[in-house]
């Protein structure tokens, strides 16, 4: 007795290894595709990885206009009599810095040579960094102002800017004042050396404490030179003083003496 059995479904098993060829396929072909997009992605990565560098140290360091959280700006000062020399000098980009802030490097309408100057030449013909400059850095003896001359600024970054203060008397005392920059950033700060026997010897100037007393102690600088010279004008005019009446008491004797006669003596 035989059974008859369904037949085989051939049809189905077909239709299912053909869609699995059709999957394999795409998946090969979305391999590809990913494959080149990641190339296309590493050679865009490679092509500009030194300008990428440069970016990232670029944005990485402080702006290089200005570093108010480095070194002081620097500053000397001297006496003699009653004149102050002083100078005072910052870094390059810190003029660039005041430069831009007091727009000396604006090319002004009717200069048009104004573009081939230099930086340093720009900031030494600005009217606005004179100005700046005397407003910013003072010298005061017993509350008055010293006269204040700044001389040019040539050399200016390597010489700095260079002031002479004439005070009414000589000095003995005398209050300084230095802010330059303060007024960009609070941070900066002033050191200044005093030479002689000025003292303190260093004094540091920030904007919370921008004036300081320095003393011109009389020992060996412009200070002792003026009382040197006064104490002996005046010893050399009391002597004068003090010649003139000996020399009359002596021509009297000689005139006394000329006039007795010689056989009056007794």
């Amino acid at each position: 007795m035989t059974t008859d059995q369904p037949p085989r479904a051939q049809g189905p098993a077909r239709g299912t290894g053909a869609a699995s060829r059709a999957v394999r396929a795409q998946s090969r072909s979305r391999a590809r595709r990913v494959t080149v997009v990641r190339a296309a992605a590493l050679l865009v990565t490679l092509v500009p990885l030194v300008s990428l560098a440069s970016l990232a140290l670029a944005l990485a360091a402080p702006p290089a206009s200005a570093h108010p959280f480095g070194p002081p700006s620097t500053a000397g000062i001297s006496a003699q009599g009653s004149r102050i020399s002083l100078s005072w000098q910052a870094e390059a980009d810190d003029w660039v810095a005041l430069g831009h802030s007091l727009r000396a490097f604006d090319s002004p309408d009717d200069d048009p040579a104004f573009t081939e100057l230099t930086g340093e030449q720009k900031l030494q013909r600005s009217k606005a960094v004179h100005t700046y400059l005397l407003r910013h850095i003072e010298v005061r003896q017993a509350g008055r102002a010293c006269r204040a001359t700044v001389a040019p600024l040539e050399g200016l970054l390597d010489q700095g800017a260079r002031f002479t203060f004439d005070c009414p008397e000589p000095l003995v005392e005398a209050d300084v004042t230095l802010s330059p920059l303060t007024d960009l950033n609070e941070s900066y700060r002033t050191m200044l050396t005093a030479e002689g026997a000025a003292t303190p010897k260093q004094s540091l100037f920030t904007s919370a404490a921008p004036t300081h007393r320095l003393r011109f102690t009389a020992s060996g600088d412009g200070v002792r030179n003026t009382v040197t010279a006064v104490a002996t004008g005046t010893a050399i005019a009391a002597l004068a003083a003090l010649a003139v009446p000996v020399t009359r008491r002596v021509r009297r004797a000689r005139q006394q003496t000329t006039n007795t006669p010689s056989g009056s003596a007794t």
